[in-house]
């Protein structure tokens, strides 16, 4: 165990030193320098998680740990021909488009965003008018102390986006961060989301994570912090869909204002391990989030879920369903924990996992959790794991339909109450054609 960790430390370390000769040769300001430099130390005093760690216990990152990824140093050939597949059609003038974790300027657009509203690499806004509050709230949800793969985020993040919404601002098309991978090489992506939503403002992300055919082994290491103001609202789908070789690894953290509302949708599609760290904390009176999530697995895929939903003040709701279809030889880990404090009285928080196995190979470990110390409360959890119901399969057969669609069509329900509350028509239509996909279904007789 200890020559496998120095042998993972060795790897990096080199990489590292060239990366950060490269960002300091470019300009990097000293303060984000020493950032990380700190960071990279925590990651190799640390290591990579271990499955005797109870938050790791049922995914083992050892095969992701033995391989040697490195950062790209430019976008790969291919790339705008791939990238148009990918972007969706009411986020042609508002996206960003990043090429293995490089921003791709010449495939972005931007022209439908409202004046006073900033969608920009991370790295031009730290030099820009919003440098000071880029580097207040950078890493304010999700330290480098938060974590191996936070500090391996932040020894090598070298792009992202920084989106800002302005008070009382409405941004009515959908701001699409498109992170698209391609190429043979073991490359390593980085980027960093950082979101401040002011007062009063109103805003939609499609964060999606997507390879071009062909795209080999990659490690995706990404980190979204999101900072949603008073009375504003956030609408948040995250859509990973990573090529079949692929790691993902990522965090998702949120703090929520008074009267402010979060809703944060993850599909979790592609990758032959992924893994989402999730929370959201509402620290303000009469905050609302919703945090729902479907993962579909075939053979071969482990997918894994943590999330915590922290209720620190009276008066706040939340809302979680997440749902997973499993098939062939495919693994699902769910963690899901509520935490309510002392003082969060009249809390209303619903928690709910439901899996669908359509293989007998097929393995679920689910644990929603209720932490409660406030007893004007209103919270319930729930989890379950089965099949197809034999009776619904038994009345679509009944109506003449054949064992393959009645089955399909079931499948495809489960799934389509997480996709049906995304309010944009092209993403729904394109989630709907890649669930079928990955089923290998059809809903045709």
């Amino acid at each position: 165990m200890m020559a496998q960790a120095m042998k993972e430390k060795t790897a990096y370390a080199g990489a590292f030193r060239l990366f950060a000769a490269a960002r300091a040769g470019a300009g990097e300001p000293a303060w984000a320098g020493a950032l990380r430099e700190d960071a990279f130390a925590r990651f190799e005093e640390r290591g990579f998680p271990t499955t005797d760690e109870e938050d790791w216990k049922y995914t083992n990152v050892a095969p992701l740990a033995r391989r040697e990824f490195v950062p790209a140093e430019t976008p790969a050939a291919r790339a705008p021909e791939a990238a148009e597949f990918f972007v969706h059609e009411e986020a042609r003038a508002s996206r960003l488009v990043f090429i293995n974790g490089l921003l791709a300027p010449g495939l972005s657009a931007l022209e439908a965003l409202p004046a006073g509203v900033v969608v920009s690499d991370i790295a031009a806004a730290l030099a820009g008018e919003h440098g000071a509050a880029v580097r207040e709230r950078l890493g304010a949800l999700v330290p480098a102390t938060g974590g191996p793969f936070a500090a391996l985020n932040a020894a090598f993040f070298g792009g992202g986006a920084f989106v800002f919404v302005p008070r009382g601002v409405r941004v009515g098309a959908p701001v699409q961060l498109l992170f698209l991978s391609e190429g043979e090489g073991a490359h390593l992506a980085s980027p960093r989301l950082l979101v401040l939503a002011e007062r009063e403002s109103e805003l939609d992300i499609i964060e999606s994570y997507a390879a071009a055919e062909g795209t080999g082994e990659y490690l995706t290491n990404t980190v979204a912090e999101v900072f949603v103001a008073d009375g504003a609202r956030v609408t948040h789908v995250k859509v990973q869909d990573e090529a079949e070789p692929a790691y993902h690894v990522g965090a998702t953290h949120a703090e929520v204002g008074r009267d402010a509302v979060y809703d944060l949708t993850t599909v979790t599609l592609g990758s032959k391990l992924s893994r989402h760290d999730i929370a959201v904390r509402l620290g303000r009176e009469n905050g609302t989030c919703h945090v729902d999530g479907l993962y579909l697995v075939g053979d071969g895929q482990h997918a894994d879920t943590h999330s915590l939903i922290d209720h620190a003040v009276p008066r706040c709701a939340s809302r979680q369903t997440y749902k997973g279809i499993l098939d062939g030889r495919s693994r699902a880990v769910f963690n899901g924990r509520v935490f309510v404090h002392e003082g969060a009285s009249q809390t209303d928080a619903q928690q709910s996992n439901k899996n669908l196995l359509l293989s007998r190979e097929a393995r679920v470990d689910t644990k929603p959790q209720l932490e409660i110390y406030n007893d004007d409360v209103k919270c319930s959890h729930g989890a379950t794991v089965g099949q197809l119901e034999e009776e619904e399969l038994f009345y679509l057969l009944s109506r003449g339909l054949s064992p393959a669609l009645a089955r399909n069509l079931l499948t495809y329900g489960f799934a389509e109450e997480i996709v049906e509350k995304i309010r944009h028509e092209s993403i729904r239509r394109r989630l709907d054609r890649a669930i079928l996909n990955r089923l290998h279904a059809s809903l045709e007789v």
